[in-house]
């Protein structure tokens, strides 16, 4: 279990440090840049994968995943620091709804009554803890946030999950040319920051994103330890990793940052802890 709890600290960290990135002007662009450098790294050091590209691997997978990657995590940001930790950890954790979703609607595949009332569950979690009352500062919409973190994190999951089946090439390959391709759409990102926007790197940029990429890494890491340390248990590592991010988020978003939720909102709370454990139960 301590490899659960490290893998909860790193994911928690993340969202901390997405907060404070507004408070000490890091330039995110540059920042997530550097987060990929250090993931493909660590990948490459820690897991070895075969550095010729696979000719039967695939590639639009790979493409989509490189894509999404950096343009989620531009969004995660956002919504950390207009909606707060605890609501974009509650939209994070419960998009695994939408690969049960995909596999029910898109796949054939035969869905329980149990994963359905999950499912219905978890998304009036998401609904209550959207902030949808916006107050005079907020203007920008910040409910519609978390919403996209909920979205573009479900597609994903969904697209990690299909590399995960995908048994010619072993998954710790294929994450590392994620990685790499995600780092590609980062340097595009990073150009289009420099020459057309003037902004210009800056220190302050690399060593926050090194810090990010660190725990970032980390997070996924010490997820797939445990899933091999309990590799007959894959539920308790599911529930475990899910509720204690939702429940260590609240708590740091609400005494650490003093975000302020309403009752509709701890009952978004309350019903996305009960959908996780529906879905692991079943």
């Amino acid at each position: 279990m301590i490899y659960v709890f490290i893998s909860i600290f790193c994911s928690v960290l993340v969202s901390i440090l997405l907060k404070v990135a507004k408070r000490y002007d890091v330039n995110m662009v540059q920042a997530i840049a550097i987060n990929y450098i250090v993931a493909a790294s660590a990948c490459l050091f820690i897991f070895k994968p075969s550095l010729s590209f696979p000719a039967e691997s695939p590639i639009g997978t790979y493409a989509l995943l490189g894509i999404l990657l950096p343009s989620l995590f531009l969004i995660l940001a956002i919504s950390v620091t207009k909606s707060g930790i605890v609501r974009t950890d509650i939209a994070q954790r419960l998009s695994l709804l939408i690969p049960l979703l995909a596999a029910f609607l898109l796949f054939g595949e035969h869905i329980s009554n149990q994963k359905l009332i999950a499912i219905v569950v978890g998304i009036v979690a998401v609904l209550l803890s959207i902030p949808w009352k916006q107050n005079q500062s907020s203007a920008s919409y910040s409910w519609v946030y978390p919403l996209l973190v909920f979205i573009g994190m479900g597609i994903i999951d969904v697209f990690f999950k299909q590399l995960a089946t995908f048994s010619e090439i072993p998954f710790t390959t294929s994450l590392f040319w994620v990685f790499l391709l995600a780092l590609f759409v980062s340097i595009i990102l990073l150009a289009y920051d420099r020459w057309i926007k003037k902004e210009h790197l800056k220190v302050k940029n690399i060593l926050f994103g090194i810090v990010l990429g660190t725990f970032n890494f980390g997070n996924i890491l010490f997820y797939l330890k445990a899933h091999k340390a309990l590799s007959t248990q894959p539920s308790i590592v599911f529930t475990s990793m899910n509720i204690g991010v939702i429940a260590l988020g609240s708590l740091v978003g609400l005494w650490l940052f003093k975000e302020k939720l309403s009752r509709l909102n701890y009952m978004g709370i309350g019903l996305a802890v009960l959908a996780i454990l529906l879905i692991s139960l079943a």
